[in-house]
């Protein structure tokens, strides 16, 4: 590595090097000063070296030498002058783009100009061979060779200069105008994959910005200027992400800026805000998320109403017609109806996500699904006058899907509406975000809303419909997609209905056969049975049983007993632990005590070590010069031949070695003068000289010219005479040929015959070979095409068959689904009649219980006065009750059975006298 005492040498070598075509060797040479330590601190001739620098980097495409030499040279400048990087940055971004425009326009030109010889010639073998095998066109080739390493070193560039910039806050604004420049390198040339990079590149500054933000010159985003610069990035970048379609960009930069402006409690400026909305609004547009769609719409809405004084009224109404239209656009049922925890655990976690992007602030720990709903937004706009301002075609449409009830004509009703809505949408005024609103991309969500309202009103009209009016009742949308948005709906119970298409007509309702009430009310009855049968009969408890809920209570009190030792044992473990962590904490901070202590100490005897060394090296140093000037001395004094008197005096050295610069000047000057002397001496003997060799030169041209002359006139003679010669000798030849002129011809004209026959012969050959051919690929393509007319027969058949097939089995399911339903309806039929026999049965046992207590209250005794227990009735003999119909088959378990139906007839006979003898007991019992 050359070495230079100044910077200006280096550059003044470089440029010596780039005359002769060295441009690498100069390269290196300013690389080595740029990187050298000797030249940390900042200086002015450094600048022109670092313009020098660029412009080899940029000429070379050197991009790793481009990006050492600014990070050397920031760190030489960044303390001292700033401005100067910022100049040098410029400059090198500028050369880069503009070779990068000259390598595009080269290949343009490359492309429209071209150099053929002939306009009228077929193209050459070689170059349609070359196409063929290279597969691309001159524009690709051109661009692949001229314009794609151009572009690759402009995009290393602007990584370069982002990752110098990244963390100096003196150099934000050249931060951000890099940004912005390669933000329209990306959107000019389409370049979707770098402007991914270039995000997650300035994703990543961010979060490193935040992670370190107390390091030293970084940019602190709490203040407004810096923040300003970040979000005015952001915003720009979310521009060209919307504009080059790449929607998940868009949403992790609306993410981004959202994270940037919770971090103040200021709130952003309006405008910025209203971009922020219109690319909500887009974004939620395309990944079909009309509700956080109509939420966007209405804060804009909002913004612009409030802050925006340059809003006309035509905008304003164009801008709350969108904010309705895209809330009545919202499905109007919750597509997580039914759904599992997990999935309602990550659309509440959506939620609350996308409710902060929009403004809102929702608990991430309550059900939020009604704060953001459908309902809530319409409710909003309600109360807060947005119909208003809308146009009356749109509130006429909001009024017949939303308010009234057309069941049948719903539909003829609104398609007129939804045929105007593309007339209505018009470009807004400059004032507003949004350049021009189309009403016409919400006709697909009407029409679905539209084709939902009617099978909402049909079903709380009618049972059953045909196929074919319902389908004539939505006229803008064919039975097939009908039917799959009834399925949907079907799906999250917004409608209730099902679809025969066998006998062509709709069923609304419920169908469920089978349903959960159905399916259990058998076991419902038998529980409640139970519990009704337990409240009616207490049973008391044995001993047996007091005996094993003691045991089981003194079971219980054992455990919680061993709990209670159990956890006392764990909180002594605990507190055990807690000494012995406080210990170790103790010794940990004691060992670091002493730590800090020996580190004092070998700091302190570190530093004394180093005194010593620097006063051994400061005493050296000075014996050294000492030394050095008495050497000086003594040659000074051998030097001279007249010895001065002043050299004897001790002095210093810096007095000696100006007393000897002093001498050899004067020396110089003495031998300059000896020099002049003898040049003016050399200068008089030249010129006499001269001055004597002139006649005699002259002389010597004169006598050469003379020889020159004989010379050439001797030599024309010579050719003279071999050109006759010659002349002579070619006459002889041509006469000794001229026999054999007319063999050449015969031989000429038989060599010409036999090789036109020849190509005669192999002419016909071809031609027959060529008709051969054709006859052979004539068959070929019948015998293909009359297997190709076979093939499509064939696959006809197998179609037909498998058609028939399907028709045969889907008679068949039909066929056992009617049957299955005319099972279950008989079953259900039965199942009502045994409950209509139980409940006869029931209310018959109930009658007899009841006469059984009216005539047991006629024999309850009264106390006589005084205390006397009454006297004993006489006992007659009542005629027994009539025997309760009995049943030839016993009970069925599982059911409840009367009183009167639990024993067989003989018994109740046999216990009929003892009910009339114990008459007296009867009330109270029952």
């Amino acid at each position: 590595m050359a070495t230079f005492a100044k910077p200006e040498n280096a550059l003044k070598r470089a440029e010596e090097l780039m005359n002769v075509g060295q441009k690498a060797a100069a390269l290196q040479a300013l690389h080595d000063l740029i990187t050298s330590k000797r030249y940390r601190a900042w200086q002015k001739p450094l600048e022109k070296i670092m313009f020098k620098y660029v412009e080899l980097c940029v000429d070379m495409r050197r991009g790793r030498f481009a990006k050492d030499g600014l990070i050397q040279y920031r760190i030489a400048c960044q303390q001292v002058n700033v401005s100067s990087l910022e100049e040098v940055i410029k400059h090198f971004m500028h050369l880069s783009s503009e070779r990068a425009e000259q390598a595009q326009a080269q290949a343009e030109a490359a492309v429209v100009t071209f150099d053929v010889e002939d306009l009228e010639a077929e193209k050459t073998p070689e170059d349609l061979m070359l196409s063929y095998v290279s597969g691309e066109k001159g524009k690709e080739r051109s661009d692949r060779e001229l314009v794609t390493p151009w572009f690759k070193f402009l995009w290393e560039t602007y990584r370069t200069v982002l990752e110098i910039l990244r963390n100096n806050s003196k150099l934000e604004n050249l931060y951000a105008m890099t940004a912005h420049r390669a933000f329209q390198f990306c959107l000019q040339y389409k370049r979707t994959t770098e402007f991914r990079r270039l995000c997650e590149i300035l994703r990543n500054h961010l979060a490193n910005l935040n992670k370190y933000r107390d390091q030293r010159d970084r940019p602190d985003l709490t203040l407004p200027e810096s923040l300003q610069l970040y979000l005015d990035t952001r915003l720009e970048q979310l521009k060209v992400a919307t504009e080059l379609e790449l929607w998940q960009e868009a949403f992790r930069t609306i993410e981004d800026i959202h994270g940037l402006m919770s971090m103040v409690k200021k709130s952003p400026k309006p405008q910025m805000m209203a971009i922020y909305y219109a690319k909500l609004i887009k974004i939620f547009w395309v990944s079909q998320s009309h509700l956080y769609h109509g939420y966007a719409w209405y804060k804009l809405y909002n913004l612009q109403k409030s802050y925006n004084k340059n809003l006309t009224p035509k905008d304003l109404q164009l801008m709350a017609s969108s904010v309705l239209l895209s809330t009545i656009s919202v499905q109007p049922y919750d597509r997580k109806h039914g759904a599992h925890h997990f999935e309602l655990e990550i659309e509440k976690d959506r939620n609350v996500r996308m409710a902060n992007l929009l403004g809102f602030s929702l608990d991430p720990k309550r059900d939020n699904r009604e704060a953001l709903s459908r309902s809530a937004l319409l409710s909003d706009l309600i109360s807060k006058g947005v119909l208003t301002y809308v146009l009356p075609e749109v509130k006429d449409l909001y009024c017949l899907l939303e308010n009234e009830f057309h069941p049948l004509d719903l539909a003829t009703k609104v398609q007129p509406l939804l045929t105007k809505l593309p007339k209505l949408g018009d470009k807004l005024s400059a004032a507003s975000p949004v350049p021009e609103v189309l009403l016409e991309e919400f006709i697909p969500a009407l029409q679905n809303l539209t084709t939902l309202r009617v099978l909402q009103q049909v079903s709380q009209v009618y049972q059953t419909m045909r196929i074919t009016n319902l389908s004539n009742m939505i006229p803008f949308y064919s039975f097939t997609v009908v039917e799959k948005l009834a399925v949907d709906a079907a799906k999250y119970n917004f409608v209730q209905m099902k679809i025969d298409h066998g006998k062509g007509v709709v069923h609304f309702g419920s169908q469920d056969l089978e349903s959960d009430k159905i399916k259990n009310h058998l076991t419902i009855l038998a529980k409640r049975l139970n519990k009704a049968i337990g409240l009616m009969q207490q049973p008391t408890k044995r001993p047996e049983q007091r005996f094993s809920e003691l045991l089981s209570i003194v079971e219980k009190d054992h455990k919680r007993l061993l709990a209670r030792k159990v956890i006392i044992e764990k909180r002594k473990e605990d507190q055990e632990k807690q000494i012995l962590e406080a210990e170790r904490e103790e010794e940990i901070r004691r060992q670091q005590k002493q730590k800090s202590l020996e580190d004092q100490e070998r700091l302190r005897l570190q530093r004394e070590s180093e005194q010593r060394v620097e006063e051994r090296v400061k005493r050296e140093i000075e014996e050294k010069e000492i030394e050095d000037a008495k050497l000086l001395l003594d040659k000074q004094k051998g030097r001279l031949k007249k010895k001065p008197t002043d050299l004897d005096k001790p002095k210093t050295k810096e007095a000696i070695m100006q007393q000897v610069l002093l001498d050899q000047k004067k020396e110089r000057e003495e031998l300059d003068r000896r020099l002049q002397k003898l040049a003016k001496t050399v200068d008089h003997y030249e010129r006499a000289k001269r001055e004597e060799e002139r006649p005699l030169i002259q002389a010597m041209y004169l006598k050469r010219q003379e020889d020159d002359r004989i010379y050439f006139e001797e030599q024309q003679k010579l050719a003279v005479e071999q050109s006759r010669l010659q002349h002579s000798e070619d006459l002889r030849e041509k006469e000794r040929l001229l026999r054999m002129q007319q063999d050449k011809e015969d031989v000429q004209n038989e060599v010409s015959s036999r090789r036109r026959g020849e190509f005669e012969r192999q002419m016909r050959i071809r031609e027959e070979r060529i008709a051969e051919e054709r006859s052979l690929r004539r068959q070929e393509r019948e015998r293909r095409r009359k297997m190709e007319y076979y093939r499509i027969q064939e696959e006809a058949r197998l179609m037909r068959l498998r058609e028939e097939e399907e028709a045969r089995r889907r008679q068949e399911e039909e066929r056992r689904k009617v049957e299955e339903a005319e099972r279950k309806a008989k079953l259900d039929e039965m199942a009502a009649k045994q409950r209509q026999r139980e409940a006869e049965a029931e209310e018959k046992a109930r009658k007899e219980r009841e006469a059984l207590t009216e005539k047991s209250s006629l024999f309850t005794p009264t106390r006589r006065e005084g205390g006397a227990p009454p006297p004993e009735p006489e006992r007659r003999d009542l005629p027994a009750p009539a025997p309760a119909p009995t049943t030839t088959e016993p009970p069925k378990p599982g059911k409840y059975q009367p009183p009167s139906r639990r024993n067989p007839p003989q018994q109740q006979q046999q216990q009929q006298p003892q009910q009339q003898q114990s008459s007296g007991y009867s009330s109270r019992r029952w």
